[in-house]
This record gives structure tokens, C-alpha cells and sequence, in this order.
């Protein structure tokens, strides 16, 4: 069996660092960890292709070559998942989607075959058992459980391009303990982080190196500090695997601004090789944080924790948001001002965007506010 995994192309966001990327002769951020994941859970025997179009187009040729193709995509990537697909259907492929953009309500993709609704590590054995007993595949895989990581392979790194990437990518934990009205990682993987082993962690640090990488990893947890007691565990481990193997990497992550709260933790990180850490800052304005009941931003000094964080070597970057219903009429300059006064070189600065099947959104839609289905751009 031959199966290509598609990662559909982004549009001019935050995340993709388009034309920043040029100076560094990169062609994208980092490469599509979620396809490479489900790569390691296919049957051994099979070909596999990854075709990351970021990086590169998906060719007929690609498409000609496939028994089956996987595609997975978030909401931003709408678009060109969809093209996928029609071009997939268009050659009589079959067609599997999965990711975040369907599993937060997309059930229904024209001339998609099979979609999955869940973590792959339940949906998608499901799926091979149905394909090799010769049973009828469904056209929905739906799981709601969500597994132990301890069921995640180690990605096969093996398939990305890596010479055209800015980074890498792993992932340690999935969930947040917060409860953010806008969020949608709390309805996707829940609100109590489950994390990897440190042995899974550093053994996936192992097959990097041994790939040839050297420099930034991003831990893209949504919240790196989710599972506080873990990640004590973790920390000394990683700081001892990056002594014994001459400091190949340099981390990245995002973490709550409750990081700042804890000057363990930050040293344990400054220790480890985390050199930056993107924060959800949000806003300035106390009261629209309790709107998005944000609430973890309020107990101390936003501006206070940013320069925090800061002085344990770590830069920041960070997410704003304005259009929340108790915004003020001067919240452009409150944010301009912040972002100055904390020296935060990167920020992203959005209009609140009612997600699929988020709290906000259910909420907008009992109040009749709800007008069109958002793009999950947050530059639009």
C-alpha cells in the first residue's frame, strides 16, 4: 500500500513567518507533525510520501502514485485542504482527513472518503484494522476518549525535508487546566494535560539527532506548563540529554503567564536550552479578561510577568487580541503601549474569533451574534 500524507498550504499568518523565512533561506516554520506522527502508525510494509506543501506543491504525479492519501489540517488551512481533496476525488483516490479543523465540527467534506473525529491514536487503528479484515470502512471514525500518550509513536522525522525547515517539532503534553471562553484546545484535547514519558521525550530527541538536526525545537504544547508536575520531572532530564550530547538543540514553547510565578521552573528551563516561549497575553484590560474568563492573567502584574520571564533568558512572544465586548475606546493604544513597554519583538495582534464549538461560540450563538463561520485567520 502507497500513502501520501498532504499537509494543505497555509495563508499569510503569524504562524508562518512567510517572509521572515527568506532570510534564513527557509521555506517554512516547522514541518507537519501531526502527519508524521500518523506515518509511524501505518503498517510497517507500507510506501509512505509526505508532500508538505508549504514547502512544496502536490503534483498529479503525487496523487498518481498514492493508493490512498491522508491529509490532515487546521481551520486556517480550509481552503487548500479542500482543493486537496477535489483534486485527490478527481483521480479516483481515496481520501482520508483528520486534524483539528474536522474534529471541532467539519463531519461533512465533500468527496472526502473517510474522516476522523478524534485523536488518531483511536481513530486511526480502527481504520487499519477495518482495511485489513476486509470489514466496510466508515465514512467517520469518531473517538471520544482521550488516550494515554503513552500509545504516540516516535514521528518519522525521516519523511520532512529538513533542510527547508526553521525548525523542528515535538510535542510532550496535549491540554490545558485553564478554562479561556475563545479556546478550542480544551474541547479538542480536554482539560487535564496528559503528557509523554521522559523516556518518550528523549528518544524522540535521539531520532532528530541521528536525522542530522541541529537547532531550534519547538515543544508545541499549547501549554508547556499544563502538568506543572511532570515537567519538573522532565526539566533536570532534558538539561542532563542536552549536556551528554553537546547541546544540539535550542527549545522553544508556549506556556500560561503563570510561568512567571514560579522562578524553579524558570531556571530549570533557562537550564535546559528554552531560549523563547510564546505567551497568551490577550489584553490589558482586566475586565476583558474576565470576560474571556481568562482569569489567570489577572493575579499579578501582566507587564511584571513578561519582564519576568524575560530575565531568566527566555524571549517572549505573545498573542493580543481586541473586540471583546468590554474593550475601551483607547484599547489600540493600551495594546501598542504594552507591547513597547514589555519589548516584546514579536506579537500577535488579532480580532476575538468565535472557533468552532468553543465556549464563545456557543455562547454567540444563544445571543444571535453569530454571523459567518470564521476563517481561523487571525490577520482577517
Amino acid at each position: 500500500m502507497k500513502a501520501l500524507l498532504v499537509y494543505p498550504r497555509f495563508p499569510e499568518t503569524y504562524w508562518s513567518f512567510r517572509y521572515a523565512l527568506s532570510f534564513e533561506g527557509k521555506r517554512s516554520a516547522f514541518p507537519p507533525l501531526g502527519l508524521m506522527t500518523v506515518s509511524a502508525m501505518l503498517p510497517r510494509g507500507w510506501q509512505r510520501r509526505l508532500v508538505d506543501m508549504n514547502v512544496r506543491q502536490l503534483t498529479v504525479a503525487d496523487i498518481e502514485w498514492a493508493d490512498v492519501v491522508f491529509a490532515s489540517a487546521m481551520l486556517v488551512q480550509k481552503e487548500s485542504l479542500e482543493r486537496v481533496i477535489t483534486a485527490c476525488h478527481t483521480r479516483g483516490k481515496k481520501i482520508v482527513v483528520g486534524g483539528p479543523f474536522v474534529s471541532t465540527g467539519a463531519e461533512s467534506l465533500p468527496h472526502a472518503d473517510h474522516v476522523f473525529i478524534g485523536e488518531a491514536e483511536e481513530t486511526l487503528p480502527e481504520f487499519l484494522s477495518d482495511l485489513e479484515s476486509g470489514e466496510e470502512i466508515k465514512p467517520v471514525y469518531r473517538k471520544q476518549e482521550r488516550p494515554s500518550l503513552s500509545l504516540t509513536p516516535v514521528p518519522d522525522f525521516s519523511l520532512a525535508e529538513l533542510q527547508h525547515y526553521s525548525a523542528m517539532s515535538v510535542q510532550y503534553s496535549r491540554g490545558c487546566p485553564f478554562n479561556c471562553e475563545f479556546c478550542d484546545i480544551i474541547e479538542i484535547y480536554g482539560r487535564v494535560p496528559r503528557t509523554k514519558s521522559n523516556e518518550q521525550m528523549l528518544t524522540e530527541l535521539d531520532e532528530l539527532r541521528r536525522a542530522g538536526w541541529r537547532g531550534m525545537v519547538f515543544i508545541v504544547d499549547d501549554n508547556f506548563i499544563g502538568n506543572k508536575r511532570n515537567v519538573r520531572k522532565l526539566l533536570p532530564a532534558l538539561t542532563d540529554w542536552s549536556e551528554r550530547n553537546g547541546h544540539p538543540f535550542s527549545f522553544i514553547t508556549e506556556a500560561s503567564v503563570n510561568l512567571a510565578e514560579d522562578d524553579e521552573l524558570l531556571k530549570e528551563m533557562n537550564r535546559a536550552g528554552f531560549r523563547r516561549v510564546f505567551l497568551g497575553i490577550e489584553t490589558p484590560v482586566e475586565e476583558s479578561l474576565k470576560e474571556a474568563q481568562k482569569t489567570q492573567n489577572t493575579r499579578r502584574s501582566l507587564l511584571e510577568s513578561v519582564k519576568k520571564i524575560q530575565s531568566f533568558g527566555m524571549e517572549v512572544m505573545a498573542g493580543f487580541i481586541v473586540g471583546f465586548d468590554n474593550d475601551p475606546e483607547d484599547i489600540f493604544e493600551r495594546q501598542i503601549n504594552f507591547i513597547s513597554e514589555s519589548a516584546i519583538p514579536m506579537a500577535m495582534v488579532g480580532l476575538l474569533t468565535a472557533l468552532p464549538n468553543t465556549q464563545l461560540w456557543r455562547r454567540l450563538e444563544r445571543e444571535g451574534r453569530l454571523l459567518s463561520e470564521s476563517t481561523g485567520n487571525n490577520i482577517v
